[in-house]
């Protein structure tokens, strides 16, 4: 890939990106105010409710484009690796409001069930029940829309914006099953309805956190990762006709990216001049045809050198 297709993928994934990002801000604006308003005049607490969740969805999507513009940043001084870990201290951000909002309801919920204030609510109006109706295919969709391009991106904050978007879909299909109980007398429906969406919620912010903690601590890739990339080393030694064996093999996940560490072994007797230009190449090769490893060292052992692989874990 050369240096002008690599500048058209990189403007594509900034265009992505903000495309994203002003999408999931005006549409979680449009609804805030539309849930605020038929939660008002439908007489709705739950609806109200769901408003201010979806009021959180905006700031969790200028986190995930801060974080994620941020991460995109070139390697400086100060940061000679590069800033994608700034994109999982957004995903881990991600996790904390999701958390907060799920435990926010549950414990709403469970207090309005404790003191039986939920049988002193107004019964909701018919707007309220097109409120939810409305924000649940709304949301879903934009769901969609963020993960698609999210994994499209690779990005572990987008795609955490998704499931931000599709936790307010399963809060908004809470309400809906609240609003239309308490329509047919039972109220108490709306607060199981939030007690389930709260559980579901938490287990996908646990589950985001989960991921971000293994990118920040240098988490190895899976076996089937590396076991493709020891694939590709034999059929690169078979295409130059040069027996390449491997030593060693290491990998560590930096943000969205990979690095990757291998030792292989040549002929002894090789000059150095070539024996480098054949790790120069295999290194070429493998960050072109890996677009998630960011880089590999490669070091060069002569064939039969033995070492204790232990002291290098």
């Amino acid at each position: 890939m050369g240096k002008d297709d690599k500048d058209l993928q990189e403007k594509q994934k900034k265009q992505a990106t903000l495309k994203m990002a002003v999408v999931g801000v005006l549409g979680n604006v449009f609804l805030a105010v539309f849930k605020l308003i038929a939660g008002i005049a439908g007489h709705s607490t739950a609806m109200l409710s769901d408003s201010v969740h979806t009021l959180s969805d905006v700031f969790a999507t200028l986190i995930a484009f801060i974080g994620v513009s941020i991460s995109k940043k070139k390697a400086d001084r100060e940061h000679p690796y590069g800033h994608e870990r700034i994109e999982c201290v957004a995903s881990l951000l991600l996790s904390f409001i999701l958390f907060a909002t799920g435990a926010g309801i549950g414990v709403n919920c469970i207090r309005a069930i404790a003191d039986g204030s939920y049988r002193q609510f107004s019964l909701p109006g018919m707007l309220a029940v097109i409120a939810a109706v409305v924000s649940i295919a709304v949301k879903e969709a934009m769901f969609w829309y963020t993960m698609f391009y999210a994994k499209k991106l690779k990005s572990g904050a987008f795609k955490a914006d998704a499931w931000h978007h599709r936790s307010d879909a399963l809060s908004s299909i809470g309400a809906l099953i609240g609003i239309i109980g308490a329509r047919h007398g039972f109220p108490v429906f709306d607060q199981i309805a939030g007690i389930i969406i709260c559980v579901m919620i938490i287990i996908v912010a646990v589950g985001i956190f989960r991921d971000g903690v293994d990118k920040m601590l240098d988490t190895s890739c899976d076996e089937g990762f590396e076991s493709q990339l020891r694939e590709y080393v034999m059929k690169f030694s078979e295409e130059i006709g040069q027996k390449t064996g491997i030593d060693y093999i290491r990998t560590r996940k930096f943000g969205e990216r990979i690095y990757v560490e291998l030792e292989i072994n040549l002929d002894g007797d090789m000059r150095l001049r070539d024996s480098h230009a054949v790790a120069e190449k295999l290194h070429d090769r493998i960050e072109e045809d890996f677009p998630d490893i960011k880089h590999v060292m490669i070091h060069v052992n002569p064939a039969g050198y033995q070492y204790d692989v232990q002291e290098k874990l």
